[in-house]
């Protein structure tokens, strides 16, 4: 008999969720952390990421304060401080995820190193447990580049620089992705001077072109300095600068700053785990999955960063739900679905995206309608003084909604109700129908679809047959 029902390995938002769910079920668990639970997400990614966002939006709205009719104030702070409270929003929220919480539910925890002896049984130091089903759900780290130069200065990634103690005068940071465009923003509202090289030609190249677009005139009114198609050449120290060489058609730049930052995404966590000796096969340097997160060995299942598909903590919390059912309950055959995933970038205004961008909806359909929202003309955004952004649907003819890009305050949660309609094939007059608060943020959901009946409605030969119905009627 097999010490355990289910293995879980990796104790990030994936993991966790994996593991309780089980436990609920009945299953006897077993849960391996190489470090501390709670994963990247709540020490590296989200949760201390957005405590900085958070206190830089304040920092921000201080140095406007006259735009509110107050007066000028200066604004003063500790860094130190700033760090501070980050790691007291990691305390507070990593409460859910303390070892004992897990362990009362019937879930043994283990820490430490290990990897598969074989398909039933995982060495951890020198103890090895057995297992009828394992997960793996090991998330990811942050990439380095084999950059020439890059092994002879300290330089930080999204991890180490949370650990900043002081704040410098100015900063490199090499990749204009979410991860590279949040910190720029944080640490230019701190008052460094922020240098973004990439070397795609635009911002977050994921995202909508015409979008992205506007969110980086705006960082730039920041005074964040952005540099696209950038091949860096070499890196080196200076004194107490790093300076980055870079070229550009042949051109040649160089710049310096007193840090460099590299936000150049992130890979699977895979190594030592002794995936060959288990049949898991590897593609793309994550484990492969079909569509019930199972991988090429028939006793173990995937879920989260390690299936290096959408790297982001609510798809891991998604598909842990599918492989807990998939693993442990026979006749379940739940499926992925990912037609409506959604996402943000978390800048001020945030970008949140869910479905096709416009260029990708020309590539896949013949008749593609797009309709555009100016923040601008929202009173809720004029009344709170964040007006910068724009609301973008691209839909058919029909009104069936294929992809929705939010640039907005809150532009998160605005996106939901988009995602919502995607993911129950409602279309464009789902939200149209639906009476929305004044004033309130999410009017200009509303105002960007009845955008679609709006140009059916008023133009072309409808407007000519209603007002002679009108006239008759009168």
């Amino acid at each position: 008999m097999k010490d355990f029902d289910l293995t879980v390995i990796g104790g990030g938002a994936g993991g966790l969720n994996v593991a309780s769910g089980a436990v609920q079920l009945g299953a006897r668990v077993a849960l391996v952390e190489k470090n501390k639970l709670g994963g990247d997400c709540l020490y590296y990614g989200c949760v201390p990421t957005k405590a900085l966002v958070r206190s830089a939006k304040v920092a921000s709205l201080i140095k406007r304060s006259k735009e509110y009719g107050l007066n000028d104030t200066d604004i003063s702070f500790d860094f130190k401080n700033i760090m501070t409270h980050m790691r007291e929003v990691i305390s507070k929220i990593g409460v859910h995820d303390d070892p004992k919480r897990f362990e009362n539910m019937g879930i043994k925890v283990f820490f430490g190193d290990g990897r598969f002896i074989d398909r039933h049984a995982f060495k951890i130091g020198d103890h090895t447990i057995t297992s009828k089903k394992f997960v793996i759900a090991t998330g990811s780290r942050a990439v380095v580049l084999p950059i020439k130069g890059l092994e002879n200065i300290k330089y930080l990634t999204s991890e180490s620089a949370l650990e900043l103690d002081y704040l410098p005068k100015s900063i490199i940071i090499l990749g204009a992705g979410p991860i590279g465009m949040e910190f720029a923003q944080v640490f230019a509202r701190f008052g460094i001077k922020v240098t973004i090289i990439e070397k795609v030609g635009r911002i977050l190249p994921r995202e909508d072109k015409e979008v992205t677009g506007i969110l980086e005139s705006i960082l730039k009114e920041e005074g964040i300095e952005i540099h696209t198609c950038l091949s860096v050449d070499h890196v080196r120290q200076e004194g107490d600068l790093k300076v980055m060489v870079a070229e550009c058609h042949g051109q040649k730049e160089t710049f310096q700053a007193d840090e460099l930052m590299l936000a150049i995404g992130r890979a699977p966590n895979l190594d030592g785990l002794g995936l060959d000796a288990v049949g898991v096969k590897v593609e793309h340097r994550a484990i492969a999955v079909n569509n019930a997160m199972r991988t090429t060995a028939g006793n173990i299942w995937a879920c989260g960063d390690v299936t290096g598909k959408y790297l982001f903590t609510h798809i891991a919390e998604y598909q842990a739900g599918l492989v807990v059912a998939n693993a442990l309950i026979p006749f379940m055959k739940r499926k992925v679905d990912y037609r409506a995933v959604p996402w943000v970038t978390y800048t001020d205004p945030e970008l949140g995206r869910v479905g096709l961008t416009e260029e990708e909806a020309r590539q896949k359909y013949k008749s593609v309608r797009v309709y555009r929202f100016d923040m601008k003309d929202l009173d809720r955004a004029v009344i709170e003084g964040e007006d910068k952004g724009i609301i973008k649907i691209v839909c058919t003819k029909k009104g069936k909604i294929l992809g929705a890009h939010v640039l907005a305050p809150q532009g998160g949660e605005l996106l939901h109700e988009f995602a919502m309609a995607m993911q129950n094939n409602l279309g464009v007059g789902s939200i149209t129908k639906t009476i929305h608060v004044y004033p309130a943020l999410s009017q200009a959901v509303r105002r960007t679809t009845n955008m679609y009946y709006a140009e059916k409605i008023f133009s072309g030969w409808v407007p000519k047959v209603t007002k002679k119905l009108i006239r008759w009627f009168d």
